[in-house]
Formats: C-alpha cells, structure tokens, sequence
C-alpha cells in the first residue's frame, strides 16, 4: 500500500510538471523588477553583481572574475524581450565596463566575460565597437592554445603540481571562437576550436557519458590526471559541469554540422535526463552522486536552455529533450527556486551551487543562473512563435 501511494504521488508530480504552461511575459516583467532594484544597489560599475555571502549581504566582483559578462548579458536579454530603452542603455553601460578584458591573456573564461555581454550586443545592435572589441578578446584567448596539447589551457595551475589543467567549461568559450571565426574569416579559430572539442571528447568523458572536471595534461598532451575541482568526487558527476558539457556540443554540432557532436549531445541529455537522482523537477543536485543535498538552479538553467535547442535539430527524443527543458524551466519559474520580489539581493533565482568542497557558494543565487534562465526563456519564446512544439 505504501509502495502504491509513493508511486501514485510520483506519477502525479511528473504529470504535473510535464503539463508546465510557461508565461514569458509574467516572467520577464519579475526579472525587470528584480534587476532594476539590482542596478540601483550597483552605481559602481566596477563592482559586478555575483551573489549573496553568508551573512546575506551581496558579493560584488571586479570585471577580471570568470562571471563578470553574466551581468550585461542578462541586461541585454531584458532589452531584447522589452524593446524598452531603459534596458538598452544599462545593457550598453554594463557591457562597456568589462571592455579592458579583450586583453587579459590570463583566462579561459572571455567566453562568459565578452561573448555574454558584447556578443548579445552586437547581435541586437549591431555596433562595431562591440565587435572589434570581441575580436580582439578572441585573439587574447587563442594564446591559451598550445598545437602541442590540442587544447585551451584553463588555469595556469591546479592542486598536485599541475601546470597544464583544463576544464569541462572550457567548452562554453568555444561559441566565442566560432563567431570570431566567422566574422574575422580567421580560419585557425575555428581549427582550434574543433581540435579542443575532440580532445575534449578522447579525454573527458566517461563510457556512461558523465564527464571529468578536470583532466591534467603533460607539455605534448598526455593525461597526467583526472580529477574534479567542484565536484563530490573525482569520478563523480558534477552537475554544472555535465550542464556546460552538454552545452558546449550541442554548439559543436550547431557550428560544424558535424554528426559526432550531435550524437554525445544527446547522449549527454540522455545520460542527465535519466539518472535516477534526477529529482521530478529536473532540476538537479549539486552533484548527481549526492541525493537529497542542495540543488544547483544554474546547472538546471544552463541544462534547460541546451535542452531546447537540443530538440529543434530532431531525433527520436526531440520531444523529450524539449518538454523536459519546459519542465526545468517552469520549476525555475516559481517557489523555491523563484525569488520573492525585492529580495535575494535583487536577483532572480535562488538555490544555485558555486563550489560546495571549497565551502563557497552554497544554496545561494548565482549571477549567471540567472542569464541561462531568461536565456532559456527566450528560446521558448522562440520557438513558440516558429510553432515548434510538441
């Protein structure tokens, strides 16, 4: 009997999330209300909205930290569903105060720091400055190639004497380089992008399709260790980064149409979308090897906005890919992950997970939860509009 009543709530819960009816518009008017309290906390633009500290008070960051672009993006997203000058002009500011970071040659991150802000930008405005701007921060982040390893190295060092780590979100930079590519008609960025993301493929992933934190390379790219920074585990599945993973190849395949990256996306999705620590709401645990510990709104974000692009290139769980990205989303979009107006330090959702075995970040809102949530919803919006439904 008691197996019985277990199921028949289960059973309950996945119809009611599976029948999620999304109000864009209701959502975009929070996040306006949400960040214009946002930008009245922050008349410094040297100091970016990152997330909330212990004692509950917010945590800005200076423009050379990995979020910095999360900011200006999300800015941009609110211009973009609006069309109100307002947003475009805190959008503008807010983008043009990461500027100095086209030249920082001492990250991998300018994917999130310049492509974020700069290239929503320059898709909706068209300005050249953000442009030559963006190409010169492509360049800054091709120095961190080596043709020797095959790949973007991600930090100068890591724990155990490493001089050569690189990261699962490295693969986020590789959209940066794409468009940088293309726009330059620089063919070595892509080249190298593609080279990145096979060596990526040969190294970090696992036969069940989970992904590595972190693989350690040699000077001539020879595995040295496998090892995770963020995770539970060095064997485990880090759910950011299984989020960022699935992301970053489903724009492999949408760059280079090239079959291999279409078939690990979804096997990815799969792997993800059917792990039986993935809670009714799909939005996951901090780690898939942890149940019943924090959930990470911004892995679910980044996977629910992957998700959807993911079922418009067909399949035969297009259908699944993209209700269960609506799911997510929908999860997102109401208590406990949606924030009550005018609190959580302004932003929009709550509940995200930053680095929980560095004690940092724990069951607090996260700048770019919050630009992959209203990403998502945008590409819903999308593709409602086109009548790709299911």
């Amino acid at each position: 009997m008691k197996k019985t009543l277990l199921l028949l709530l289960f059973c309950c819960s996945t119809l009611c999330y599976s029948q999620v009816k999304l109000d864009v518009k209701k959502e975009f008017a929070f996040a306006a209300k949400q960040y214009e309290g946002m930008l009245a906390a922050h008349p410094d633009l040297t100091k970016f909205p990152q997330s909330t500290l212990p004692d509950g008070k917010p945590r800005d960051m200076k423009s050379d930290w990995w979020c910095s672009g999360f900011f200006g993006g999300s800015l941009w997203y609110i211009f973009e569903h609006t069309q109100a000058p307002q947003w475009k002009e805190a959008a503008h500011k807010w983008t043009m105060a990461v500027e100095k970071e086209q030249f920082n040659t001492g990250t991998h991150d300018l994917g999130f720091m310049l492509y974020c802000p700069f290239g929503n930008g320059y898709r909706l405005t068209q300005n050249e400055t953000y442009k030559n701007i963006m190409l010169t921060g492509a360049k800054s982040l091709a120095t961190r190639f080596d043709p020797k390893v095959g790949l973007i190295k991600s930090w100068n060092s890591f724990k155990g004497g490493y001089t050569y780590p690189v990261i699962i979100d490295n693969m986020m930079n590789l959209e940066f380089l794409f468009w940088a590519a293309k726009t330059s008609g620089n063919k070595d960025l892509y080249n190298l992008s593609v080279t990145h993301a096979d060596n990526t493929i040969k190294h970090h992933y696992r036969p069940d399709f989970s992904s590595y934190h972190v693989i350690c390379y040699g000077p001539n790219g020879e595995v040295l260790a496998k090892k995770t920074h963020q995770g539970a585990a060095d064997d485990s599945p880090w759910a950011r980064g299984q989020s960022w993973g699935l992301y970053g190849y489903i724009v492999m395949y949408r760059e280079t149409k090239d079959q291999k990256y279409l078939d690990l996306a979804r096997n990815i999705a799969d792997f993800l979308l059917n792990h039986p620590n993935l809670p009714a709401d799909k939005v996951p645990y901090w780690d898939y090897s942890k149940p019943g510990e924090e959930r990470d709104a911004s892995a679910g974000a980044i996977m629910a906005s992957a998700l959807l692009e993911l079922s418009t290139y067909g399949g035969k769980n297009a259908k699944r890919y993209y209700n269960d990205g609506v799911t997510i989303l929908g999860s997102l979009s109401q208590a406990p992950y949606k924030a009550e107006l005018g609190k959580n330090n302004h932003f929009i959702l709550q509940h995200s997970v930053g680095h929980k075995p560095g004690n940092s970040e724990i069951d607090v809102p996260l700048v770019y939860a919050d630009y992959y949530y209203l990403e998502g919803l945008l590409r819903y919006e999308t593709l409602k509009k086109k009548k790709k439904l299911y």
